[in-house]
């Protein structure tokens, strides 16, 4: 007698052909797939050069005038950090464009890893 549970042998192999043909588009949309890494090129990011930054209490911010100088915690000569969409994706060095003189442009240096949680730093 057969258990009338179990999937009939034609609709067993049909449902694995089936799913054999899902986990081949499956791995096509991965990242780096073809037809969706294309997708993923086009996307804007937002790119920031940070050439240092100030912390000052709001009642100096508003004593702030045309001329005002604002020291900043980096200093000639160090690196830069270049940020992508808030994260910090490589350090680099302040360059004149060669095409425009009246243009500046960053020179990578250095490109920053994923951060890391180990311990020891």
């Amino acid at each position: 007698m057969t258990n009338p549970f179990e999937p009939k042998s034609q609709d067993k192999a049909a449902w694995q052909q089936e799913n054999a043909f899902e986990g081949s588009a499956l791995h096509d949309d991965k990242l780096g797939g073809g037809k969706n890494l294309d997708s993923i090129l086009r996307i804007p990011v937002t790119i920031q050069v940070v050439l240092g930054s100030a912390t000052m209490p709001v009642a100096n911010l508003m004593k702030l005038g045309r001329g005002a100088i604002v020291p900043l915690d980096h200093r000639v000569g160090e690196p830069v950090d270049v940020v992508v969409n808030g994260r910090i994706i490589a350090r680099g060095e302040v360059v004149v464009v060669e095409d425009d003189n009246s243009r500046f442009g960053i020179s990578l240096t250095e490109i920053v890893g994923p951060p890391t949680n180990d311990l020891n730093g």
